[in-house]
């Protein structure tokens, strides 16, 4: 396992019965980009058994912060639910992914869309102050089944906008939206649905989708991506293939249950 740094768990905290978040100590060698993730786990009968996780912690942290949900029957996260203060994770030496600002054309605004733990990379991105020099808005949105599902609330409402380093610029240009689909709620939808209907963007104060002046990050299952690229494609968007730079990235990484 040479390619495998053995962090000490600081912090579990349980949001939910199906969520919870993990922090760790931080090598001081590891190094990544916000968005980016990296294969963590657990080791099983002397080998390792690690999945794909993005970090939610930034690049400047001195900790890594991890986002799961808790799979009764998951091969890693059956087991990672359990995890203590204490305990270690293996974590990947080389992070890597695609949802990295830079590699999206110029734009104004910076949607960064999510479903469920697809929040974890986003929150990583919005404790960036390059994403503030670079675009006039971003507009974080969160969608998920139920209400007490919409986690780290107070972090982007409350603690980002008091950082003493770019906390003004987070009041300025961060625009949050968490949205429900099963439960009443003041945002009531899918997100595809919300961006379908103009229901989003009017809620946020936006004007409608342009392919000179929007840009997009995408995080969340399967069904969700393949449905929100077929409608940013239906509207003259691109994705970001390799050298092939676009007004749209994805990440297809993503937990294995």
């Amino acid at each position: 396992m040479t390619e495998i740094h053995r962090e000490k768990v600081i912090e579990v905290h349980h949001w939910s019965d199906t969520l919870f978040s993990i922090k760790t100590t931080r090598n001081r060698s590891l190094r990544f980009r916000n968005g980016e993730f990296a294969m963590i786990g657990i080791e099983l009968d002397g080998k390792p058994l690690m999945r794909a996780y993005s970090m939610a912690s930034s690049t400047y942290e001195d900790h890594l912060e991890f986002y799961s949900i808790k799979v009764q029957e998951g091969a890693l996260t059956s087991r990672l639910q359990h995890i203590k203060e204490g305990d270690y994770l293996l974590v990947s030496k080389k992070p890597t992914g695609t949802l990295l600002w830079d590699r999206l054309k110029p734009g104004k605004r910076l949607y960064l869309l999510s479903t469920g733990t697809g929040l974890a990379p986003f929150l990583s991105i919005i404790k960036d102050p390059e994403i503030y020099d670079n675009f006039e808005k971003v507009i974080l949105v969160h969608g998920c089944r139920y209400i007490n599902e919409l986690t780290y609330q107070n972090l982007i409402t409350h603690e980002l906008k008091h950082n003493e380093y770019f906390g003004e610029s987070v009041k300025e240009k961060l625009i949050y939206y968490p949205a429900v689909t099963r439960e009443p709620y003041r945002n009531y939808g899918r997100i595809t649905s919300l961006l379908e209907s103009g229901k989003l963007m009017e809620d946020v104060g936006m004007p409608t989708l342009n392919v000179l002046d929007d840009r997009f990050m995408l995080c969340g299952s399967p069904g969700m991506l393949k449905k929100l690229t077929k409608i940013l494609n239906d509207l003259g968007f691109t994705e970001t293939r390799r050298s092939d730079i676009g007004e749209y990235v994805i990440e297809r990484a993503f937990v294995e249950k």
